[in-house]
């Protein structure tokens, strides 16, 4: 939005600059008093044109810098000694744009060509051709407008290089904060959970050993475990590799509906509509919704059937996940830290979320992301 703002303003200063001069130049040559000839009309068109073609610099410097050096040379030749202050202009922007090899040769044929075009107007003397020639374009002038103009841009490079420069020492303190966050990771919470996998996968190899009966609470420790030692090694994956490996998204949704049918949960998954890509933030965002509810309904809902309805819209993703756990519609539910995740990450994509007891009995969770508004 500020880029566009400032995109009007320096047009508008383009308009004002260039109507300014076309005025100025008009003004000097109606002062001459000239007969209204058609090479004086002539005349008043070209000082007008070298004018108001200013306003095309910025876009297109070095056709602006051509164009005012031949209005200047033909209301010279048409008997206008009126000085060529729109090149001045075009000078200054064409080596502000980098086109200094383009100025250079055009500034030497405009002082070539100036005293020929004094010559053509009628005058005979060569020594006064070469005077006009000299005061409709100053030397001083002409290297003070291109010296403006490179002393402009170079401020511009050296403003764009520190820029880059710290954006990459924001980018290397970025990859150094993320890799010590995945070796603080590695080297405290990847060895207590690897301790939990090995001492439930224990307990339940030694139970069926002994042939006794497994507890359900033994079976969701190891299952949960399991999980969680996949999540962290995605996890650190993708904090080492700067995200270059891809994260989970809908194409993974399967699996989490397989692993929730292994734990003894009755899961279903249901896709409707046409299947489209969706942004990423969307794909990875379904993922995690789909993945925390059956990861609630798991732990707390003491729930036998779970469905995951995953519905594509044209402007929006909408996943569902139904159970029928113990939750009641008179039992107002208490957001977990999982539910508050899974609400800021729909609100940041733009989206809704709703999380609440069913009338029948079990829990809803429902998303809609909207897929047009997030990059």
């Amino acid at each position: 939005m500020s880029t566009g703002r400032f995109g009007v303003r320096a047009n508008v200063t383009d308009w004002v600059i260039a109507i300014g001069v076309a005025a100025s130049l008009l003004v000097t040559g109606l002062s001459e008093q000239n007969s209204a000839t058609n090479l004086d009309l002539l005349g008043y068109v070209l000082l007008a044109l070298g004018g108001l073609v200013l306003a095309a610099r910025r876009r297109a410097p070095a056709p602006v810098l051509a164009a005012t050096g031949l209005c200047a040379v033909g209301y010279q030749a048409a008997g206008f000694d009126v000085p060529a202050v729109a090149f001045l202009f075009a000078v200054y922007a064409a080596v502000r744009a980098g086109h200094r090899i383009i100025t250079v040769a055009a500034s030497v044929t405009m002082v070539a060509a100036l005293p020929l075009a004094a010559l053509a107007s009628g005058l005979h003397d060569t020594g006064e051709a070469f005077a006009q020639a000299r005061g409709a374009l100053e030397l001083a002038w002409l290297i003070a407008a291109g010296a403006a103009g490179e002393a402009l841009r170079q401020a511009e490079r050296r403003a764009d290089e520190a820029e880059r420069t710290r954006e990459e020492t924001a980018r290397r303190r970025a990859d150094e904060e993320r890799l010590h966050i995945a070796r603080e990771l590695h080297d405290s919470l990847t060895h207590q959970i690897s301790v939990i996998k090995v001492q439930a996968e224990a307990a339940v190899h030694v139970a069926r050993k002994r042939d006794e009966p497994v507890p359900e609470a033994l079976l969701a420790i190891r299952e949960a475990s399991r999980e969680a030692t996949r999540e962290l090694r995605a996890t650190l994956e993708v904090l080492r590799n700067d995200g270059k490996t891809p994260p989970h998204g809908l194409d993974d949704v399967p699996d989490l509906v397989e692993r929730a049918r292994t734990s003894g949960l009755d899961a279903t998954l249901t896709i409707e509509g046409h299947r489209h890509d969706v942004p990423a933030a969307v794909d990875r965002t379904a993922y995690r919704i789909v993945q925390e509810s059956l990861t609630n309904i798991a732990r707390h809902a003491a729930a036998a059937t779970a469905s995951v309805r995953i519905d594509y819209r044209p402007d929006a993703l909408a996943v569902r996940v139904d159970d029928d756990g113990k939750a009641r519609p008179d039992t107002a539910p208490v957001p977990g830290v999982g539910l508050l995740g899974m609400r800021e990450r729909i609100t940041a994509l733009g989206g809704r979320l709703h999380a609440q007891p069913r009338s029948e009995g079990g829990f809803t969770v429902q998303a809609e992301l909207p897929v047009n508004r997030t990059s």
